[in-house]
């Protein structure tokens, strides 16, 4: 009760938490500071300082404890005589981050911020810019259309959502397209590569840019429970209730609803984390499906609870008893890994044992941790490769 109390009483003053947007900070100047990108509306906080740090401001006079919590580091916050509390971070890697307000011991969205679907929550989050990655950022050329739609799944017996990216040529023609299914990691669905992942904007530019062919790539929300007695897990056994939505409800929908190519050399199957896993099984497993697989930070390798000993003979049959097949049926095959992630020794060394296996496989890696700033990069690497 105590806790519900404090958060009744801390949300009722965190809406003021916009009120400064002359970069006033405790009462001091903030000079060369800006309101971050993914504050809503007028918002003056939080604000990005010159070496990448962030300040955080809001108004609980109420409250007795306020913290943010920042990728998972708290940083206690200091409330002046006003009732405002304020903190400024470290300085941080660029790229987006969640973060969340403590207020009296209960986590909640900031409500200056817009939040995001992560973290298996939704959760605030800040923009640090890069040099460099303006393919992320909307530019003056041709826009695709981010659709939003929802199938029947004749496997969960429900109605499941699904974004779809259209290039802008789409509406002009009869053309028919290639088709990307990307998927998310855990703690995340359908509406983290279309928000999160900037997917629309990375495809516009880089098909302005005449570097990627046009296609269309379709957001899944890959999350589908286990039927009873069905093992879970990264295993081919544990990705067939995935495989059997994605199989004969996703792709069929797509099919039926855009003009798209169905044969497997211009279908791709990719996705980060979780989706990474199931991109690697359903892909690689079902060449009759898909001539183009790429992994982005999958811990199947290892660097994650549970995963060790990871043999792609067992898991993959063929991959290394009968290479030249398994290469034959790929078109691309691609991995990719933050530089900074607990899974990146372990990916190496498997893309290692597989190029030493005769396996044609490209392997990169950015800077990064576990995050989306990597996962953009990825894509847009992978994207230039597909279907050339």
């Amino acid at each position: 009760m105590k806790h519900l109390q404090s958060f009744i009483l801390a949300a009722s003053f965190i809406a003021c938490t916009t009120c400064s947007a002359q970069g006033q900070f405790g009462g001091q100047s903030l000079p060369d500071s800006k309101p971050l990108s993914t504050n809503i509306n007028q918002n003056g906080y939080p604000r990005l300082l010159p070496d990448n740090s962030v300040a955080f401001r809001l108004r609980a006079p109420e409250a007795q404890k306020v913290q943010i919590d920042l990728c998972g580091k708290k940083y206690d916050m200091k409330r002046s005589d006003d009732g405002w509390w304020s903190v400024t971070s470290q300085p941080q890697v660029p790229g987006f981050h969640y973060y969340n307000l403590i207020v009296d011991g209960v986590s909640t969205a900031d409500p200056a911020s817009e939040s995001f679907y992560g973290c298996s929550r939704m959760s605030s989050a800040i923009e640090i810019p890069e040099e460099g990655c303006e393919v992320f950022e909307p530019q003056d050329v041709a826009h695709g259309q981010v659709r939003e739609l929802t199938y029947f799944s004749k496997y969960t017996n429900s109605w499941r959502p699904v974004f779809v990216y259209t290039p802008a040529s789409y509406e002009k023609g009869d053309k028919v397209y290639p088709v990307v299914y990307i998927h998310h990691g855990g703690g995340e669905d359908h509406r983290g590569w279309a928000e999160q992942g900037r997917t629309a904007n990375i495809m516009d530019n880089l098909i302005a840019r005449g570097e990627a062919k046009e296609m269309i790539v379709v957001c899944v929300n890959s999350n589908v429970p286990q039927k009873a007695g069905s093992r879970g897990g990264y295993s081919w056994e544990g990705m067939q209730a995935y495989k059997t939505e994605l199989t004969e409800n996703i792709i069929p929908f797509i099919e039926k609803t855009f003009r798209t190519k169905t044969d497997a050399k211009n279908r791709a199957i990719c996705g980060l984390s979780m989706g990474g896993g199931q991109s690697f099984y359903i892909g690689l497993r079902m060449p009759e499906l898909f001539s183009n697989v790429a992994l982005f930070s999958t811990g199947i390798f290892g660097g994650i609870s549970g995963a060790s000993n990871f043999d792609p003979e067992k898991e993959i049959p063929g991959i290394y008893s009968n290479t030249a097949n398994f290469n034959k049926c790929l078109q691309t095959f691609f991995i990719s890994c933050g530089e900074q992630d607990p899974r990146i020794n372990y990916t190496r060394t498997i893309v290692q044992q597989m190029k030493d296996k005769g396996v044609k496989v490209e392997f990169d890696s950015y800077p990064g941790d576990h995050e989306w700033q990597v996962w953009r990069k990825s894509f847009a690497h992978y994207a230039k490769m597909l279907f050339k």
